[in-house]
């Protein structure tokens, strides 16, 4: 039972798990490792070890309020989805065509790296990418594009180290949750959304990391950046 487990928790431990349920909540996403842009260095993120450590307390506590946890140990990804639509966030269009751009990106890069290296890019080449696709007949407006970024961040899609995100030289490391949220189904509609008028996609859904993910790697779980 989840009281029992729970209570054999130390204080501190206790409070982490408080700590990164509120985080989850509020981030949809948690990544194993960070990247330091100074020193060009991964580093473990503790509250990932954390999670996975006690992944089933967190799994069965969530339960109990219609949320799922699905755990991908290859890309070091923990996600959170709702069973109940009103509670997933719907990115507006313009942020949904740069998800799309950074996804369309992050393939074209890896394939040249192995799974183990960061994908990075520049706000100018992703709006390259935008204008490349027919996505936008001109550059957006730089509010645009820092709404959409501070949006993707808020949900570790991505992240930067310093400098205004929309800057076209600003360095932006693309984090492999970008994979669940745009599977290869949806890149396949890219033109129809460009075409079409739409919502946009969910956030905090992560419902096709299987056809996404699975055929990669076997080793799948289900269960405020600036």
């Amino acid at each position: 039972m989840f009281e029992e487990k729970y209570e054999k928790l130390n204080m501190t431990d206790k409070e982490n798990f408080r700590r990164l349920v509120n985080y989850l909540l509020g981030h949809s996403f948690l990544v194993s490792a960070d990247f330091d842009f100074e020193d060009s260095i991964r580093r473990s993120n503790p509250d990932y070890l954390f999670m996975e450590r006690h992944f089933e307390l967190f799994e069965e506590y969530l339960s109990f309020a219609g949320f799922h946890l699905i755990r991908d140990t290859g890309y070091g990804v923990i996600a959170l989805s709702s069973e109940y639509e009103y509670n997933h966030y719907k990115f507006d269009k313009m942020t949904t065509l740069f998800i799309y751009c950074l996804r369309l990106i992050y393939e074209e890069e890896r394939e040249k790296l192995s799974l183990a290296q960061e994908v990075f890019t520049t706000t100018g080449e992703l709006v390259h990418k935008l204008l490349s696709v027919n996505a936008v007949s001109r550059k957006p407006a730089n509010v645009q594009i820092r709404n959409s970024l501070r949006t993707m961040a808020r949900f570790q899609i991505i992240s930067k180290v310093d400098g205004l995100w929309e800057s076209a030289d600003t360095r932006i490391l693309i984090r492999p949750t970008i994979l669940f949220i745009v599977s290869n189904e949806r890149i396949g509609n890219m033109h129809k959304l460009i075409e079409d008028d739409t919502d946009g996609v969910d956030a905090g859904e992560p419902g096709t990391v299987e056809e996404e993910i699975e055929p990669e790697n076997e080793d799948v779980t289900e269960g405020e950046g600036e």
